[in-house]
């Protein structure tokens, strides 16, 4: 049995060598394709001639190489394991389970050379060499094979590239071709550039974008000529810009707008509309034809642009149809213009709009955990009644209900059970004493709210927490956003603090600020950017930026800005009087179609100051958690190298400070499918910014770079469309409570160790993206 086994030993590594041999052989995939067929492994693109110059050849090949079909089977390393899965998996015998999922999902099929028209790809290369001024191009084809393989080699000589001379517009008098002519300033042909067939196109598009906002509803680009004079110069051009003569006569003409009628109670089933006399009503410039009366006409006056007698422009047009959405009354919302029968050069716009439900109820149970090994469940029920007071105004009631239990660790029987209620009201304008005007396709909206919400942390304490709001939020664009409250207030009331948790606040008098009664009032605004939407460019950026100032008007009045040795209350209960700032900047930067670079950063810092000595604790920052460093539990980093950890007999409290610094950065790239990966590294602290005796280093000083705690970890994002779920695990490789020279643990860290694990790793669970 030892010699079988020495002998098997020894033909270990020939056996390995022999598989590695079998898998290679198959992933050429070439041993499954057809008795009369050749593998497609690609083209190749050669470009001859000396007319153009080195840098020319070199961009014209860049540019032609995606263009050519069919794609070659991906390769990695020379091998196809795409292919070879599709091979592997064999012809399934039904459209599920694992055979079809390996073979159309894994894999994919061969690229067989007899799909490859060899003389379309010249066509294509040939047209787009000579559509960017690389006029009488020649282009052929030459195919090699290799066993059962077989590839394209195209070969390009284009000729020296034609540059423009002179561009020339439209010299008559008639009002269109003088409105074509003052274009001329920002046009995109200029002199000096190459000839470009795709700019030329993009030109005629500028120029009709610019006579649909001077009333030329009808015009479109094909009505415009650019004629191409290529005898004026050695390899040079002169770019004629013309109307054509046989274009239609109405496409010609400059409208004004007549009549503006609304339908808003359209069926989008039906194409009666009613026009009884006793369903019309005139309005301003709008005819408004309601039988049901179901919105007050002056909504359709802030909503629309249009007013009689202006003239049509493709911009209030648009603008018109985006606010009519925004109101979120309307399900559907359609636009037409017709030419009046009554004037001439003028049209008539009709707004069909089909509302949503009015009243409406939903019920979200929802399913939850975070890094503090917290795990629980929430019950929402939400009731809208979208048109309340006829004005497109949203009113919404909600209450909600939750545990959250944690099933392990030093907070294990600490439970928190909420419960709650919050009302809002958006009105579709801004209810100020001042005039405002939006320019915007976004409707600005007051919006007031008031909410109730009673907590209960089992073995500690209960709180019940009063807030109301009153502000406005307006949009200047899709990038930018201001939300701006006049007053926002929020009042706390501890109740039922037990002896467990008085004995706690014995011991670190600091805890007593979560239970303090709290009163908080102030104005908040916050602006907001982000080019995120623009999914092509490379860089994209978020900024949100905020202030709250607590209290400072009412410390004018009453005095409590002068310190004294009275606080000053209001109801028996001290306000708080602060200024809390915030900055959170992120950049995105795409690296292919299927991967990126995320990074973010915030600042932010509180200043308690007249009747407050401390900021209030549910104003205060915290780090660490799901969304934050996820490398350590939530709300449990610093403040400064503070160790907030405790015996293993009580609960570990929240963490909070007045200073914020927190960076993150994450590689996120697609494995397969709707699964994502992640690679991720998370950075930041809290600190304070007075003395406190039960935190010892606490305080920010000027060492606070040598207090950051580090953390690193990867996971997964499951893209359901709907939803992203992710998952994160994370360690630290620094921790700012161990003693200085000490914080770095890299070295410390042992997957393999139990113990190591138990201590470091943390586990995340969360919907949607940390940033």
């Amino acid at each position: 049995m030892n010699r079988t086994y020495s002998m098997m030993k020894n033909k270990a590594p020939l056996l390995y060598f022999l598989f590695v041999i079998l898998f290679l052989a198959g992933c050429s995939g070439t041993n499954k394709i057809p008795k009369d067929e050749l593998l497609y492994t690609g083209a190749k693109i050669k470009i001859e001639g000396n007319e153009p110059s080195k840098k020319e050849r070199k961009a014209l090949k860049t540019e032609l190489e995606p263009l050519i079909r069919p794609k070659p089977n991906s390769s990695f390393l020379g091998l196809r394991p795409k292919l070879f899965f599709y091979n592997l998996a064999g012809q399934p015998k039904k459209e599920k389970g694992f055979r079809y999922w390996l073979r159309t999902k894994v894999g994919e099929p061969p690229v067989l050379y007899s799909k490859v028209d060899l003389e379309y790809n010249k066509s294509v290369l040939q047209n787009y060499s000579e559509n960017n001024g690389y006029f009488n191009t020649k282009t052929i084809a030459d195919s090699t094979r290799s066993g059962k393989k077989a590839k394209v080699t195209y070969t390009v000589t284009p000729n020296k590239r034609y540059f423009i001379r002179e561009v020339k517009f439209p010299q008559d008098s008639s009002a269109i071709a003088s409105i074509v002519r003052k274009t001329k300033r920002r046009s995109l042909l200029k002199t000096g550039e190459p000839y470009s067939l795709e700019v030329i196109k993009t030109e005629r598009e500028r120029i009709d974008a610019r006579l649909k906002e001077k009333g030329f509803y009808y015009f479109n680009p094909d009505y415009l000529l650019v004629q191409v004079d290529s005898t004026v110069a050695d390899h040079q051009v002169d770019l004629i810009v013309k109307l054509k003569t046989d274009s239609p006569k109405l496409s010609k003409l400059q409208y004004k707008i007549n009549n503006v009628v609304v339908y808003p109670n359209y069926s989008i089933n039906s194409d009666n509309v009613s026009t009884s006399s006793d369903s019309i009503v005139k309005y301003k410039d709008f005819t408004i034809i309601d039988s049901e009366n179901l919105f007050k006409p002056s909504i359709f006056d802030r909503a629309l642009y249009f007013k009689k007698g202006d003239y049509y422009n493709r911009t209030n047009h648009n603008l018109s149809l985006n606010r009519l959405v925004n109101l979120g009354t309307f399900k559907f919302v359609k636009n037409q213009f017709k030419v009046a029968d009554t004037i001439g050069n003028y049209l008539d716009a009709y707004y069909y709009l089909t509302p949503l439900p009015k009243k409406s109820i939903r019920v979200e149970v929802l399913a939850k955990t975070n890094s503090a090994n917290y795990t629980g469940t929430e019950l929402n029920l939400n009731w809208s009644n979208r048109n309340v007071f006829k004005g497109a105004e949203q009113l919404t009631i909600s209450a909600f209900g939750g545990v959250e239990v944690q099933v392990s660790g030093q907070n294990n029987g600490f439970n928190v059970y909420r419960v709650g209620t919050e009302a809002s009201l958006i009105w579709p304008r801004l209810i100020a004493p001042f005039k405002f005007e939006s320019s915007s396709g976004f409707v600005p909206k007051t919006k007031a709210t008031l909410g109730y919400e009673f907590q209960n942390r089992t073995k500690l304490y209960s709180l019940q927490t009063f807030k109301g709001s009153f502000g406005y939020l307006w949009k200047e664009n899709e990038r930018k956003e201001h939300l701006l409250n006049v007053t926002e207030i929020t009042f706390a009331s501890p109740q039922n603090v037990t002896p467990l948790y008085q004995e706690q606040i014995a011991a670190n008098a600091s805890l007593e600020k979560v239970i303090e009664k709290q009163l908080i009032f102030g104005p908040t605004y916050s602006y907001t950017f982000t080019n995120t939407m623009q999914k092509r460019k490379k860089h994209t950026f978020y900024y949100k930026g905020s202030i709250d100032l607590a209290g400072n008007v009412t410390g004018l009045v009453s005095g409590a800005n002068i310190k004294s040795a009275d606080t000053v209350k209001v109801f028996n209960v001290p306000f708080s009087q602060f200024i809390k700032i915030e900055n959170e900047f992120r950049h995105y930067l795409k690296l292919t179609e299927d991967s990126q670079l995320a990074s973010r950063i915030i600042v932010g810092a509180g200043f308690a100051y007249g009747n407050s000595n401390e900021m209030p604790f549910i104003k205060q920052f915290f780090n660490g958690g799901t969304n934050s460093i996820r490398a350590f539990r939530a709300r449990s980093i610093g403040p400064g190298s503070f160790d907030g950890s405790t015996d293993a007999n009580t609960f570990l409290p929240d963490q909070s400070g007045d200073l914020k610094l927190e960076f993150n950065t994450e590689y996120r790239a697609k494995i397969y499918g709707l699964v994502k990966g992640a690679l991720f590294l998370d950075a930041g602290n809290i600190w304070l910014l007075k003395e406190n005796p039960d935190k010892p280093g606490a305080k920010f000083s000027k060492d606070f770079i040598n207090e950051i705690a580090v953390g690193v970890g990867a996971g997964l994002r499951f893209d359901f469309s709907f939803l992203v779920l992710r998952t994160d695990l994370a360690f630290p490789i620094r921790k700012p409570y161990l003693p200085d020279g000490n914080r770095w643990v890299l070295d410390k860290v042992s997957l393999g160790n139990s113990s190591w694990r138990n201590d470091n790793l943390v586990f995340n669970l969360a919907i949607g993206y940390p940033f």
